[in-house]
């Protein structure tokens, strides 16, 4: 399968003009960290720039929630710190998948303009 994927790269950049291949290059798949750092890349930016500062402050808060969890002697105390605790991880855990899903939408953004730029140049050898 990885022999198919190579020629049918190297058939593409056959196809297309110096400008086109630069763009085609660019879609090329990224690691982790291009991924990461690709969020912050675009209109959206500002939300995970944010969405980041919320996730640091509600880590804060849910080790505060922790420790007061395990000074509490009352009953009453132990689930109010207990319901804490795990209200701010979920937060927190949301906040995380959210990231991930935007991560996943760029990919497949990134996998479509290949796909667009693939049929564009066959439709221009036809």
């Amino acid at each position: 399968m990885k022999n198919n994927m190579d020629e049918i790269d190297v058939l593409i950049k056959e196809t297309l003009t110096q400008e086109e291949t630069k763009f085609y290059n660019a879609l090329e798949e990224q690691n982790l960290f291009a991924m990461i750092f690709g969020l912050f890349k675009g209109k959206n930016k500002w939300l995970l720039i944010l969405m980041n500062i919320m996730k640091v402050v509600f880590f804060g808060l849910f080790l505060y929630c922790l420790v007061q969890f395990f000074k509490a002697e009352v009953t009453k105390e132990l689930l109010k710190w207990g319901f804490g605790s795990v209200i701010f991880m979920l937060s927190v855990s949301m906040l995380k998948v959210f990231a991930w899903m935007q991560m996943d939408k760029n990919a497949i953004l990134r996998e479509l303009k290949r796909l667009e730029l693939l049929i564009s140049s066959l439709a221009s050898k036809i």
